[in-house]
């Protein structure tokens, strides 16, 4: 299980990386401040980083990131789908209230590393309980 588990948290996970970063590019970076194409490229990254961190190593700590990182991811492309909350300090407005193919499959992969990460997080703690 736990193996599964890992797979599903990297494979989420690089999914959101691999979207992220070809979705930045079509971003722009308009000059000043935060724009979402830089975002994309942070969020891109930071998943992939996150991606290999779980990949080499599944601890809680490594699970407890993956599962930041990916609720996080999830939780934003929900809210700018379906809230339009304008501008927060140095954040663009992302308010985008349409799906499309690289958005559905970003959730669902965000949806599947949360979960998994969730279930990683819990499998690892009951594990060291049990031998500790």
């Amino acid at each position: 299980m736990g193996l599964i588990l890992r797979l599903l948290v990297v494979a989420g996970l690089a999914a959101d990386a691999i979207i992220h970063i070809h979705l930045a590019g079509d971003m722009g970076s308009p000059g000043g401040g935060l724009s979402e194409g830089t975002l994309f490229w942070i969020q891109g990254i930071v998943a992939a980083l996150v991606a290999m961190l779980v990949l080499v190593r599944a601890t809680r700590l490594t699970y407890g990131i993956a599962f930041v990182v990916a609720a996080s991811a999830l939780g934003a492309v929900l809210l700018y789908r379906y809230v339009d909350v304008g501008s927060l300090g140095p954040l663009p407005n992302m308010y985008e209230p349409v799906w499309y193919t690289e958005k559905v499959v970003t959730t669902v992969a965000e949806a599947v590393a949360t979960v998994a990460a969730a279930l990683g997080l819990w499998h690892v703690s009951t594990r060291e309980r049990v031998s500790g």
